[in-house]
Formats: C-alpha cells, sequence, structure tokens
C-alpha cells in the first residue's frame, strides 16, 4: 500500500438558498487516494461531482457550507482550518483544482506569465521574476507550449493552448492532489487526447502526486483512471476498479450510465443505447431510501421506505443496492 495522499471520511456539505432552504448536495462521502493513484468519479449534470470538488478543497464560501467529516491531505486535516489558512498554505500547493470551462478561467487582461506570478507569490512572495519565469518556462515546454505564451493573453491562444495553459498553472506548484473537472469536455477529440496524454505525464514525472479526474463520460475513465467512483444525487452509490466499473458495473444506475452513452470502442458497446428515465431527486429534501428509486425498473416498496446499505467485498468494490449482486444479474439477463 502506497502513501495516502487525500483520505476523506463521512464529509457532508450543503448550499443555504436566499430562501435560507438546506440543499444537501454531497452525504457521507468517503474516499482514499493513494501516491501514483488516480480516482475518476462519474455522473450525470447535477450528480454533485463539482460540488464535491470544491468541498474537498475547503473552499466554502456561500452559499456552500460545511456540515461534517474529515478531508486529510498528506496526513493534515483540513476541515477545522481557517479559510485563510487553507488559502495561503493549501489550495494550489498541496491540492490543486482545473475548473469547468478552464478556458474561461483566465484573467482576459492579464499576460499568462502574470497570472503564474500572482500563484507564485501567494506562496512564495519573495520569488524573484526571473526565478519565475525560469520555472514556468520549463514547464511550459514539458506541456508542449512554447514559451512565448508567456507573454500573451487568453485571447490570443486557441481553445487547445488555453486549456493546456490552465493545466500548466494549475500544476505550477507540484500538489499533491490535482482535481480535474471535465477538463475535456469542451475539446475536439484530438485536443482531448492531448490533455489526457498531459495529465498522464505529469502523474508519471511525479509532478503531481496523485489525481481525481471528474466527467460524466465513464468509459473515458477507464483509459484515465485506476479507480472510479459514481455518483448520483450527493452519493457515492458504487466503486471499483476501472475495469469492473466500465465493464461489469452492479448498481442500476450505473448500468444505466453506462448503457446511454455512445462509445466507439466495441468491446464497451451495451447491446442497444438505453435511458434512464425521470430525473434526480430534489436534495432539499432527500428520499429516505434509495435516491435512485423513482428512476430504477427494478424498484420495490422496500427500496423506497428502507434505508440502503453498502455492500462491500474484500477488493475493495462497492455498491449501494437492496438487491444482491446475484440477483442483479438475474434481472438484467430476464
Amino acid at each position: 500500500m502506497g502513501k495516502v495522499m487525500l483520505e476523506v471520511n463521512n464529509l457532508n456539505t450543503k448550499y443555504i438558498t436566499r430562501q435560507r432552504e438546506d440543499v444537501f448536495a454531497v452525504n457521507n462521502v468517503s474516499l482514499k487516494i493513494e501516491e501514483g493513484k488516480s480516482l475518476g468519479i462519474a455522473g450525470e449534470s447535477g450528480c454533485g461531482k463539482s460540488t464535491l470538488a470544491l468541498s474537498l478543497m475547503g473552499y466554502y464560501f456561500s452559499p456552500l457550507h460545511y456540515i461534517s467529516g474529515d478531508i486529510i491531505i498528506d496526513g493534515r486535516n483540513i476541515s477545522s482550518m481557517n479559510p485563510d489558512d487553507v488559502r495561503r498554505q493549501i489550495l494550489g500547493n498541496e491540492i490543486a483544482y482545473i475548473p469547468q470551462a478552464a478556458m474561461n478561467a483566465l484573467n482576459p487582461t492579464q499576460k499568462i506569465l502574470s497570472l503564474i506570478e500572482d500563484v507564485i507569490h501567494a506562496h512564495n512572495p519573495k520569488a524573484e521574476k526571473k526565478e519565475i519565469y525560469d520555472i514556468a518556462r520549463e514547464r511550459f515546454e514539458l506541456l508542449g507550449l512554447p514559451s512565448e505564451v508567456l507573454n500573451k493573453h487568453a485571447v490570443e491562444l486557441s481553445g487547445g493552448m488555453k486549456q493546456r495553459t490552465v493545466i500548466a498553472i494549475s500544476t505550477i506548484l507540484s500538489p499533491k492532489v490535482l482535481i480535474a473537472d471535465e477538463p475535456s469536455s469542451a475539446l475536439d477529440v484530438t485536443s482531448q487526447k492531448m490533455v489526457i496524454k498531459m495529465l498522464k505525464s505529469l502523474m508519471e514525472k511525479g509532478l503531481i502526486k496523485s489525481m481525481i479526474f471528474i466527467t460524466h463520460e465513464l468509459p473515458l475513465l477507464y483509459n484515465v483512471t485506476d479507480e472510479i467512483m459514481v455518483m448520483y444525487a450527493g452519493q457515492i452509490i458504487e466503486k471499483g476498479n476501472s475495469k469492473e466499473i466500465v465493464f461489469d458495473p452492479m448498481h442500476p444506475y450505473s448500468k444505466g450510465l453506462m448503457g446511454s452513452i455512445l462509445v466507439p470502442e466495441e468491446n464497451m458497446k451495451s447491446s442497444k443505447l438505453s435511458v434512464i428515465p425521470g430525473t434526480p431527486p430534489n436534495l432539499k429534501h432527500p428520499p429516505k431510501g434509495c435516491r435512485f428509486a423513482d428512476r430504477c425498473k427494478y424498484v420495490k416498496t422496500e427500496c423506497r421506505d428502507k434505508e440502503i446499505s453498502k455492500k462491500e467485498f474484500d477488493n475493495g468494490r462497492m455498491y449501494c443496492c437492496i438487491y444482491s449482486v446475484d440477483e442483479l444479474r438475474e434481472m438484467e439477463y430476464q
């Protein structure tokens, strides 16, 4: 077992609306990532993936609020730290974030080098301009970006170059944990492959120690991550190694998610394209039983009335469903 870079225990967070209503966006989430490993988090839009990402960084600004749980980064529990200390000591340095719509994350009024100077000075105010330039030039060239990009504004860059620039800035301090929130969703296939190759290269070179890759495209994670967690309505409803989740999903939602996506790989295709009916539950009033019950074709009374416990296996596989593995497989082939 390798060194644990990130450990999360029973994390709960919520949004508070203007009407002072609670929206329980992350519910009882636990996870662990070791050095050199990558974890994928999959689920449809609105399931809580991005909220979880912000929560893992201790990034609690209204309307997002921390409720309970532990977030331990390289042995240090940040859940009880002062937000200003988290910003100065943790963000960017220990844990970094590539946001959704990263191509729009760059300040259009600043040159790229100026953005990097801001990041490095936030953690090392005494860093000199030449030192920062050398660090930035080396990192950009490593990621296939010419040093000339440092003296350009975001508007002068193509979409793919913007994405790579955001990755370079996010990882400039070589964080122990990198959270990539759908980093390839707005790119063409060629640029997507380039971004994924870059992230894997950063892992192999040890410039980032571990990674969380968030996407709604479950099959994509097979080529990127070691382990996958499937998220639904604020909860983790299944986890396992990437091969297990992609080729042998257990939970009905995971099966539906996999079957609803077009993939070119023949060995990943379902017998036919499927649709998950309905919509996720209202998290202002989470249901007592299974949160997927209203959309599940195998639902029975106990699913709605009974709190669903986790079924865990010796190899780390887990899913949350009232049915056994054998029952689920039997129903699938009926």
